[in-house]
């Protein structure tokens, strides 16, 4: 014997599935790495312009970049972290952006 329901299964619609992955796609992120090349002055002014930090925040992410190598400076969307990372290379800063 067969059972069928008779409540209509709602399907969701295409719309919502395609803004689903959208919002989980993985974010992206710019990285900054060390290079003997610029003072702690500039890196710091310069990540003051690129991701509107305090100066100290600013001091700390140079710190980090010149004691391990580099630092993770922006999460966001891809053009967040281009935005950043093109600011930060007018300098000469060496940048890298990327699907994290």
């Amino acid at each position: 014997m067969e059972v069928r329901s008779r409540t209509p299964v709602e399907t969701p619609e295409v719309e919502d599935l395609e803004s689903t992955e959208t919002e989980v796609s993985p974010p992206w992120m710019t990285v900054l790495h060390n290079c003997d090349c610029h003072t702690f002055d500039q890196v710091v002014k310069q990540l003051m312009k690129a991701i509107a930090c305090t100066e100290e925040r600013g001091w700390e992410l140079a710190w980090q970049v010149h004691n391990t190598g580099k630092a993770v400076v922006k999460v966001g969307p891809e053009t967040e972290c281009v935005r950043v990372g093109n600011i930060l290379g007018a300098i000469g800063l060496i940048v890298t952006v990327a699907q994290s």
